[in-house]
């Protein structure tokens, strides 16, 4: 593998192409925003995308054996490119190339026996299509929170992995106003929010998610979720909702966009 600059988000660990070099991947799953990549040497690779950040998958001809989500070349300079930052080539064989043009993006390296007590992964609240996850779980989280309930669904301590779009949609399915204080959403209305969360998501990876800026599918194409937002975008468009006559607006919560509808959003 090759690291063609020392430092990403933070920088590279030490040693860090050596470390790589010659091991296998044994697991590749996801925690949170991460991509980890358990190794043959008891060591796990981290990687969080950040803002714009991709990985792409290479081969020559067919790439047997590696699954639908590849490009075919016939070599050439691939992963040479300006903002192509790391390069891994393997005996599938594939090159395996991660692109970031903010450079919001990280890579480290973690050994696989004490990840859970990492402080990227010690304190992260449950994923939430896990089966921890569901109403109790997320009344207790929310229980003494005194930031708005938009706020505290994006903390990753509560919910790990929740992003800014779908923490909007769901509020907007429940009829939650994401200026509420936390502590103060009715049992009631979590009742309906933690089902709502799970929904979201599951809508969302069906349609491959959302792409607003940079977000391909890993086939390379568009998501199409944004087609179907409530809330999400749609600031001065009239509320979807079934007898509201309501129209989405617009805050900033955090340093982040909020949207959604005065009207029926209430609770």
């Amino acid at each position: 593998m090759e690291a063609r600059r020392r430092d990403l988000r933070i920088p590279f660990p030490e040693d860090f192409e050596n470390r790589l070099t010659g091991r296998r991947v044994q697991r590749l799953w996801r925690r949170a925003k991460y991509i980890m990549a358990d190794l043959d040497g008891g060591e796990t690779l981290v990687i969080h995308l950040g803002m714009s950040g991709r990985i792409a998958v290479y081969t020559k001809g067919n790439g047997r054996g590696l699954g639908a989500f590849h490009y075919e070349t016939a070599g050439g300079e691939i992963g040479r490119g300006k903002h192509d930052h790391v390069v891994f080539d393997t005996d599938a064989p594939a090159r395996i190339v991660f692109t970031d043009h903010r450079r919001f993006g990280l890579m480290t390296i973690v050994e696989t026996a004490v990840l859970e007590s990492h402080k990227l992964f010690k304190d992260l609240g449950a994923e939430p299509l896990s089966r921890q996850f569901d109403a109790e779980y997320l009344k207790g989280a929310l229980r003494n929170k005194k930031t708005p309930i938009k706020s505290a669904l994006l903390d990753q301590h509560v919910i790990a992995g929740m992003g800014n779009i779908y923490v909007c949609e769901a509020l907007w399915r429940s009829r939650i106003s994401p200026k509420r204080q936390a502590a103060r959403v009715k049992a009631v209305q979590i009742d309906v929010l933690a089902p709502a969360i799970k929904q979201v998501l599951r809508e969302a990876v069906r349609a491959g998610g959302s792409s607003l800026r940079d977000h391909r599918q890993t086939n390379g194409e568009l998501g199409y979720f944004q087609k179907v937002f409530a809330a999400y975008d749609r600031e001065g468009q009239p509320c979807m909702r079934r007898g509201c006559h309501g129209r989405i607006k617009r805050i900033v919560q955090s340093g982040r966009s909020t949207f959604y509808c005065p009207t029926c959003q209430v609770y």
